[in-house]
C-alpha cells in the first residue's frame, strides 16, 4: 500500500478507497461546521450523521460495542473530512494535525481510544503518512442527541 496517499490527488485517493465523502450536514445549532484562521482549519465535533440522521444512539459499554463504536468514528472523521472540503481543495491539506474524539461511555467503559481509532485509521488510509496525528479520545456522560462518538479535526493547509 502507498503510505504518501497525497501522490496523485485526495480525491483519487478517496475514489481508489471507494470512500464517497458525504455532504456537510446543516449545523445543529449556532455554529460552522468549520473555520479556517491562517493555515490551520479546525472543524467542529462531527457526530456519525448518515443521510442527516445518526447512525446509531447510546454509550458504549450499555449496548453499542467498540466494533460499532469504531465505524461510527469513521462516519465521524468522513463527515470531518467533508467540513474542510466544504471550505477548501482538499489537496491543500498539508497534514491532519490533531483528532479529538468524544465517546459516549457507561461507567467502567475504557476502551475509548479502540473507538477513536476508526477516525484515526481512516485518515491514515486517506491521507498516508500526511494523516499521522495527535490525538485525545475523551469518555463522557453523554453527546448530543444521545450520539455514542464525536469527532473533530485540526488539519494544517497550504
Amino acid at each position: 500500500m502507498n503510505t504518501n496517499a497525497l501522490e496523485g490527488t485526495v480525491r483519487g485517493r478517496l475514489s481508489d478507497l471507494n470512500i464517497q465523502l458525504p455532504l456537510v450536514s446543516a449545523p445543529l445549532a449556532s455554529y460552522a461546521p468549520a473555520v479556517r484562521t491562517g493555515n490551520l482549519v479546525f472543524t467542529s465535533g462531527q457526530l456519525p450523521l448518515v443521510d442527516g440522521k445518526l447512525e446509531s444512539i447510546g454509550k458504549l459499554g450499555d449496548g453499542i460495542s467498540t466494533d460499532l463504536g469504531y465505524e461510527l468514528a469513521r462516519i465521524c472523521a468522513l463527515n470531518a473530512v467533508a467540513a474542510v472540503a466544504d471550505l477548501l481543495d482538499l489537496d491543500s491539506i498539508v497534514r491532519v494535525v490533531k483528532v479529538v474524539g468524544f465517546v459516549a461511555s457507561e461507567l467502567g467503559f475504557t476502551g475509548q481510544s479502540g473507538v477513536i481509532d476508526g477516525a484515526s485509521d481512516v485518515l491514515g488510509l486517506i491521507f498516508g503518512d500526511q494523516g499521522v496525528h495527535a490525538r485525545s479520545a475523551v469518555g463522557v456522560a453523554e453527546l448530543p442527541l444521545g450520539s455514542p462518538v464525536e469527532v473533530e479535526i485540526v488539519v494544517e493547509v497550504r
